[in-house]
């Protein structure tokens, strides 16, 4: 196990909706203060996606990107993780955009296509507060997550200019291969830093097993790396200790689980990340400051970024 391990929050995404909890943050005040509380908590990284303030609609607008990291920039020292995942109906050029215009030390670059499937939860609401949730929701049955070889040559060389460490989100097993194949190819240069991704319909289920596989794959594939470990759903702190177990890093948020404990909701990320925290300490390790995460992943430094 390490003696410092990095804790993200992943302050909203593009996953929940606005129906499925009262305490999702939509507005970029209410995104940024929720990134502030996650760091006061013990979160070293802040993974950001932008909202449309009205109805809470994953948003492709740089603005309001640009008013969510200067607000946390401007009030505490927290590495930013920008998204480059967006949301549904966002094209590959909307999703790169905020790398270019911000220059930020860290952003995930998803490693692969893959089936994106929501659209089981629309059988868990008879109500809903915008239409627009129940229409994404249902789209995904029909939806390919698009990340060809192209784009991601064309993201490397976005982020090798940016000097922005990617964050590669790995779903499923094929695509530790694919970058791998990125290094080979020289797109991007080691080491690298991996997200596993676990529990999304359409990529790998979230279980002890997978999570061992995936990281012996790993090894044995790309060699020279750091990784952590997101989940969605029940499993997001066990799957996560097991991660600081097995010496890797974690990310918890309301992104990826709405809850807290079993049939609790979750009243913030800082909840999640307190909780993160407290068993981090009783195993021995301590919550990485994002001094010493910048440090662990390599970062360029947050008086590098264009915002």
């Amino acid at each position: 196990m390490k003696e410092k391990a990095v804790i993200t929050a992943a302050i909203t995404g593009s996953i929940h909706t606005p129906t499925m909890s009262d305490y999702l943050p939509i507005t970029p005040k209410q995104i940024a203060d929720e990134a502030v509380r996650a760091y006061e908590a013990g979160a070293g990284v802040v993974h950001v996606h932008g909202r449309n303030p009205d109805n809470g609609l994953p948003s492709p607008d740089i603005s309001i990107m640009k008013e969510i990291i200067t607000s946390i920039k401007s009030r505490c020292p927290v590495v930013v993780c920008i998204t480059t995942g967006g949301g549904m109906g966002m094209t590959l050029e909307q999703r790169v955009a905020p790398v270019t215009a911000y220059r930020p030390e860290l952003a995930s670059c998803n490693a692969g296509s893959m089936n994106w499937g929501l659209f089981p939860a629309l059988t868990r609401y008879k109500e809903w507060k915008h239409e627009w949730e129940k229409m994404m929701l249902a789209m995904t049955e029909d939806f390919i997550f698009p990340n060809t070889f192209k784009t991601l040559r064309e993201y490397c060389e976005v982020f090798n200019k940016n000097e922005t460490k990617p964050e590669f989100e790995i779903y499923d097993t094929g695509m530790v291969n694919n970058v791998a194949f990125l290094i080979q190819a020289g797109y991007i240069k080691k080491p690298v830093y991996i997200q596993f991704v676990m529990g999304i319909l359409g990529g790998i289920p979230a279980s002890s097993e997978n999570l061992i596989f995936l990281v012996d794959q790993a090894k044995k594939l790309i060699g020279d790396f750091e990784y952590s470990v997101c989940v969605a759903g029940r499993a997001q702190f066990p799957i996560c200790t097991q991660s600081l177990l097995m010496g890797g890093n974690c990310r918890v948020g309301l992104e990826d689980n709405l809850y807290l404990d079993k049939g609790k909701m979750a009243k913030s990320n800082a909840e999640q990340v307190g909780k993160m925290v407290r068993i981090e300490k009783e195993l021995g390790i301590e919550p990485a400051t994002p001094d010493e995460a910048r440090k662990i992943l390599g970062l360029k430094g947050i008086d590098k970024v264009n915002y």
